[in-house]
């Protein structure tokens, strides 16, 4: 990191960090199990349970 960064940078830089953390990655990750699950719900409702 350059020794010349404007410190509003870098605040910003820390809050879209933070965001990123605490907010965007664990709602990604919660819809992807999420997706994953109704495309196996899906699948099960169509082609029946596994075995059958």
């Amino acid at each position: 990191m350059s020794q010349n960064a404007d410190p509003g940078t870098r605040k910003r830089e820390l809050r879209l960090f933070l965001f990123m953390t605490v907010v965007l990655f664990p709602v990604l990750a919660v819809l992807t199990v999420a997706a994953y699950g109704f495309l196996v719900w899906m699948w099960q409702l169509l082609n029946g349970p596994p075995g059958v």
